[in-house]
């Protein structure tokens, strides 16, 4: 079976040369979209985990130091030009900041007529026009108070949806969003994500949800991939990773999640996690913080271990699990 995008041992690594220090920002990572189970994958982890990195890496916007981005089976780097065309159209983006997007000078009919002419979407301008409706409507705006305005006279939450009917306009088969609500009032999250998740279920589009937080994460996805220091610390089924985490680091992402409560449980974090261990180069990233870390997390990093159905931990406390490649980690949250 052809997948439609898939990610395979794929390093980004920035600097190195003339004395640079090199940066990893994202470490032999595999993931792969299933065209025929369409469904939201949520990418959680802390700033600096590498996060937009794979979001720009998907969208072919940087090429991988290591590894490749494959596109129906072919490398992006060798696309021809009609099919790097074909692949702007199935593989969308949708990015954090609603503004910065925009042309100050064009009204944002314009961000929307440029695709419907671009692809060829319409035979006259009455069908463009119908077309631009239409996406609108379907991520909850109104024609009528959003065409013929310019960008700072609509609020942050408008601009988003508009770049979320954009990318609707061209029925992608994947979206790939980074940090879409992060920029908007909380009252309007749930209005995008309500949109996005309608994408999916009605029109059977995948969903790659990049976020560091994890309520949203949990609120929209079906699976969830926790990124820490640019390496997937856990991945698997969103329910069962967030209500019962394994990796130490997932389990502090819980933890730090605010609850309401008239008790400051954070000050009762559990004070192993403060705890300051030597890094090594070729020891568990997360070794440093982690309350469970034993010798043999200094000495070598851990595989993926597949614990149980739809869930694989990179993690030595379950080492009586399989490991497992980083190129099945797409196998995993498909498991039945």
């Amino acid at each position: 079976m052809t997948v439609l995008l898939e990610a395979r041992h794929v390093t980004k690594a920035f600097g190195g040369a003339l004395r640079r220090e090199r940066t990893v920002a994202l470490e032999d990572f595999s993931l792969s979209i299933d065209p025929d189970a369409p469904s939201i994958t949520a990418v959680v982890g802390e700033s600096g985990s590498g996060k937009t990195t794979l979001a720009r890496l998907l969208l072919g916007l940087v090429a991988p130091t290591e590894g490749s981005v494959l596109y129906n089976g072919q490398d992006l780097a060798h696309l021809s030009g009609a099919e790097r065309r074909t692949f702007r159209r199935d593989v969308q983006a949708v990015f954090q900041d609603p503004y910065e997007v925009y042309n100050p000078f064009y009204r944002v009919d314009h961000v929307l007529k440029m695709p419907v002419r671009k692809f060829a979407l319409a035979r006259t301008k009455e069908e463009g026009r119908r077309l631009i409706e239409e996406a609108l409507r379907a991520v909850g705006l109104q024609p009528e108070e959003i065409l013929g305005r310019f960008p700072h006279q609509l609020s942050g939450g408008q601009r988003q949806r508009i770049m979320v009917a954009r990318a609707l306009l061209l029925k992608p088969r994947l979206i790939v969003a980074d940090e879409p609500v992060s920029m908007v009032d909380a009252s309007l999250r749930a209005t995008i994500l309500a949109s996005l998740r309608k994408l999916n279920e009605e029109l059977r589009i995948s969903i790659i949800y990049i976020t560091h937080d994890l309520a949203t994460a949990y609120q929209i996805s079906d699976n969830i991939v926790v990124l820490y220091r640019a390496s997937v610390a856990e991945v698997g089924d969103v329910e069962r990773v967030v209500k019962a985490p394994q990796h130490p680091y997932t389990q502090l992402l819980i933890s730090s999640i605010p609850r309401v409560s008239t008790e400051r449980d954070w000050m009762n974090e559990d004070p192993r996690l403060r705890q300051q261990h030597t890094a090594t180069p070729t020891g568990c990233k997360f070794a440093p913080r982690c309350p469970a870390i034993m010798p043999r997390c200094t000495a070598a990093r851990p595989p993926l271990y597949h614990t149980e159905p739809r869930r694989a931990v990179s993690c030595y406390q379950y080492d009586k699990s399989p490991s497992l490649p980083p190129e099945e980690m797409g196998a995993v949250l498909s498991d039945a």
